[in-house]
């Protein structure tokens, strides 16, 4: 593993978690929900349709989630272009833990909620934004 990689991964990485936020913020519009329903309904598999948007509360929480997803995803950019260069293994660590909070809790919620599927995803998902930043760089 080098710095140049690590580097090139935080792309990967912050544009893997900010794509997910237009996704579930569209789907506070009934509108454009429908990649957002789909989304969550491929995340609770199987596909049976489900998921819906209809309520209120739903679209207001998708809302929030879209919000704080893209945020998170351009603060993993911006680490990259401003602090990497200063503290490569500092910011590496910081991106990893973050993506080893939301693993836990993600994965827990969705297991006690009764969509354990969705716990198998993260784990796919981890491993793609995770990616070589498991490893120090040399």
């Amino acid at each position: 593993m080098t710095n140049e990689l690590h580097k090139r991964w935080l792309l990967v990485t912050g544009i893997g978690i900010a794509a997910f936020g237009p996704v579930f913020s569209l789907g506070g519009v009934e509108a454009t929900a429908e990649p957002a329903r789909w989304s969550l309904d491929v995340l609770s598999w199987p596909l049976d349709g489900n998921m819906d948007y209809r309520a209120p509360t739903t679209r207001f929480l998708t809302v929030l989630t879209g919000g704080f997803l893209f945020g998170w995803g351009v603060m993993v950019l911006l680490l990259r272009q401003w602090v990497f260069d200063a503290a490569p293994d500092a910011v590496r660590r910081a991106v990893l833990g973050g993506l080893v909070a939301w693993f836990l809790l993600d994965s827990a919620g969705s297991i006690a909620s009764g969509n354990a599927s969705n716990a198998l995803f993260n784990i796919l998902v981890l491993a793609i934004l995770a990616g070589p930043l498991w490893w120090r760089a040399r």
